[in-house]
C-alpha cells in the first residue's frame, strides 16, 4: 500500500467533502447560517484543499518520474499540467476552491448568494476528484457513464458528510449554551437534513450500483472475500449500512425525541443521545474515506481475478 498516496487522497475527500456540504447544508437547512462559523470553516478548508492539491501534484509526480517528492522537476509537473485530463482536473479544482474562499468572505452581506457561489465551487472541486481514480479508466460511452457515476457519488457523499459535521458542530455546544432558541436551530437543521439525506442516499446507492458493476461486474461478486480490493469493498459496504441505521435512529427516534425534551424544557439532557449518534455516525464516514482511497490505489481487476 502506498501510505503517502492513500493519506493524501484521504485528507482531500475528507477536506472537499467539508468544503462543499458544509456550504451547501447551510444553504438548505434552516438557522444553520446563523449558528455556525460558517466564514471560518469554509475559508479553512479552501486553504487546507489548495495545500493539499499542490501536495498531491507533487506526489503524483513524484511516482511518475520514480523519484523522491522533494526532487520533481517543473517539466514532470508541466506534462500534468498540460497534457493530461488530471491535470486539466487539478487545474479545475483550484479554480473551484479559490471560488470557495472568495465567497466565504462575501457570506456575512449577502449569504443566500455566498453560499451557492461557495457550494458550486466546493462541489466542483470535490468532483475532480473523479480524475484520480477508476472513474477515468475507461475510454468513450462507458467511461463519461462512469466518470459521471463517481462523480455523482462524491458530491453525494461530500453533502452527507458535510451534513453531519454541521450537525455534529450543532449539538458539541455546551450544555450551558445550549439554549432553547440553538436547541430549536438544532432540530430544524436536523429535520431539514432527514428531508435531503433520503436524496443524499438514493444518488450514493444508484451511482455505487453503476460502479460496481462496471468495477466487479456480477462474475466477480462470488470472489470480493478472497481478494484485498473485495474485502475493504465489503467492509465499505457494511459500515455505509450501519451509517442508514444511525441516520434512521436520528430521523425516527432521536429527532422527535428532541422536541419533546425542548418542550419540557429538558436542555441538558436534550442533545446527548444525539451527540452519541452523530459522532458514532460520523466515526464510520472516516473509516469509508479511509477505505475509499485505499480502494483506489488498487486495481479493480483484482476482484475478478
Amino acid at each position: 500500500m502506498d501510505t503517502l498516496g492513500v493519506a493524501i487522497r484521504f485528507a482531500l475527500y475528507l477536506d472537499l467533502a467539508a468544503a462543499f456540504g458544509v456550504s451547501f447544508f447551510a444553504l438548505c437547512a434552516a438557522g444553520v447560517r446563523e449558528a455556525l462559523p460558517l466564514r471560518a470553516i469554509l475559508i479553512a478548508t479552501g486553504i487546507i484543499g489548495v495545500g493539499l492539491s499542490i501536495f498531491g501534484l507533487a506526489v503524483i509526480a513524484a511516482a511518475m518520474a520514480g523519484v523522491p517528492v522533494g526532487q520533481v522537476d517543473a517539466g514532470t509537473l508541466s506534462t500534468i499540467l498540460t497534457g493530461m485530463p488530471l491535470g486539466k482536473a487539478w487545474a479545475a479544482r483550484i479554480a473551484g476552491l479559490a471560488l470557495l474562499v472568495l465567497a466565504a468572505f462575501r457570506i456575512g452581506k449577502r449569504p443566500g448568494a455566498a453560499l451557492a457561489a461557495a457550494s458550486i465551487g466546493g462541489g466542483a472541486a470535490l468532483g475532480t476528484l473523479a480524475w484520480a481514480g477508476h472513474g477515468a479508466m475507461d475510454e468513450g460511452a462507458i467511461g463519461w457513464l462512469h466518470l459521471g457515476a463517481d462523480i455523482a457519488h462524491l458530491v453525494a457523499a461530500g453533502a452527507w458528510i458535510g451534513a453531519l459535521l454541521s450537525l455534529l458542530l450543532l449539538v458539541a455546544r455546551p450544555a450551558a449554551r445550549a439554549d432553547a432558541g440553538h436547541l430549536r436551530t438544532t432540530h430544524r437543521a436536523l429535520d431539514g437534513f432527514a428531508r435531503i439525506g433520503t436524496v443524499m442516499v438514493a444518488v450514493i446507492v444508484a451511482s455505487g450500483m453503476v460502479n460496481a458493476w462496471l468495477l466487479v461486474g456480477p462474475a466477480g461478486v462470488a470472489s470480493l472475500p478472497g481478494t484485498l480490493y473485495g474485502q475493504l469493498l465489503l467492509c465499505k459496504l457494511a459500515l455505509f449500512a450501519a451509517m442508514l441505521g444511525f441516520a434512521a435512529a436520528n430521523r425516527y427516534r432521536l429527532t422527535p425525541a428532541l422536541l419533546a425534551r425542548i418542550a419540557a424544557e429538558d436542555h441538558d439532557g436534550a442533545l446527548a443521545a444525539l451527540r452519541i449518534s452523530l459522532a458514532l455516525e460520523t466515526a464510520c464516514a472516516a473509516i469509508v474515506l479511509t477505505l475509499v482511497a485505499w480502494l483506489g490505489t488498487l486495481e479493480p481487476i483484482l476482484a475478478t481475478g
